[in-house]
């Protein structure tokens, strides 16, 4: 739940105005932008990773050429969801999930307080980064991408990949590598301008339907909650309209695709505020932009589905939603 902010009449009816042109204007900017997302960035999006972590990442993401910080983000996040204290029915540990015999053989003293402690971050992330970089020189020799290669390995050991001459036809570990190459555009600070998405106008289509539509804590617009909705149930149905299926709550739907700055919003972004301006895992709200500086969002208890302005003390960012990025959510974190 957010902060509540209080439109006008004028601006509802210029918010109207923005929808109404949505499905030209979002095409329209579709055929202007170039590119795409770029792989491979070194820096890391705003508030992608726990600012308690964020430096860590950043410094041992660079260990080696086939790693890069947002790669060894995408790659926490998928093990652990950030969580230093998970423990996997195979008994992994840790936020880098390291099995006990694996971690006897590869983890080390990150931070150098002369213990290696599998539970302790400073110590599991450099270790992560650490097993990463040795996996890369011991598949450096096989066909493809190394980074690919250098993840198949972690999940299925480099002697399969070797054999096999690159990701291996497992398809836990082809799945491994895909939803954390996927993810890495999720972690990565954009280089470039990021593509629009052809299912934005039908997400805000839904969302557009829905105004005036009173606000329910927990509401997903089932029948028996008479179709309300809060503000992650809302953008979840919007773009489940469209066929793409996201997690329930907004601090997980933020890492569904790559993040557009202020100045390169588009209709159909998610849009997220905290009061955590530095950990997107503190994210309490989402909304949908429409365009010109407002969204449509399900606000708090006793307002209804409306336009807000975005532009507030509490504006963290936004997401460009993908189908690739979806699809390679944990489906817990």
């Amino acid at each position: 739940m957010r902060k509540v902010w209080v439109i006008g009449g004028a601006a509802v009816a210029l918010g109207m105005g923005f929808v109404m042109l949505l499905v030209v204007g979002v095409y329209l900017v579709a055929g202007n932008l170039l590119g795409g997302v770029a792989s491979g960035g070194r820096g890391l999006a705003k508030g992608a990773v726990p600012a308690a972590y964020t430096s860590l990442v950043q410094k041992w993401g660079n260990l080696c050429p086939a790693l890069s910080p947002a790669l060894l983000a995408a790659q926490l996040y998928q093990e652990s969801g950030w969580n230093p204290t998970v423990v996997s029915p195979a008994d992994a540990r840790g936020i880098a999930q390291f099995i006990p015999s694996t971690w006897a053989t590869h983890g080390i003293d990150g931070n150098g307080d002369g213990k290696r402690d599998i539970w302790d971050p400073d110590d599991a992330i450099p270790s992560a980064a650490s097993y990463d970089c040795e996996l890369a020189k011991y598949v450096k020799d096989v066909p493809g991408n190394v980074s690919d290669n250098m993840l198949a390995a972690y999940n299925a050991g480099a002697y399969r990949v070797i054999r096999a001459g690159g990701v291996p036809a497992i398809s836990e570990t082809q799945n491994y590598v895909q939803r954390i190459r996927s993810l890495e555009k999720s972690f990565a600070a954009p280089v470039t301008r990021i593509d629009p998405t052809r299912q934005a106008a039908g997400a805000i289509a839904f969302a557009q339907s829905r105004l005036g539509t009173p606000y329910l804590w927990g509401g997903e617009g089932t029948a028996a909650q008479g179709g309300r909705f809060d503000c992650s149930g809302l953008t979840k149905a919007a773009y489940e309209k469209v066929g793409i299926s996201l997690p329930r709550v907004a601090n997980d739907q933020y890492n569904a695709g790559p993040h557009p700055s202020r100045d390169q919003l588009l209709p159909g972004d998610l849009v997220f505020f905290s009061d955590d301006l530095t950990d997107s895992r503190a994210i309490r709200h989402v909304g949908i932009y429409v365009g010109g500086g407002y969204m449509i969002d399900a606000p708090r208890t006793g307002a209804v589905i409306r336009f807000d302005p975005i532009d507030t003390p509490d504006y963290f960012g936004a997401t460009r939603v993908t189908e690739d990025g979806a699809k390679a959510l944990p489906t817990s974190v």
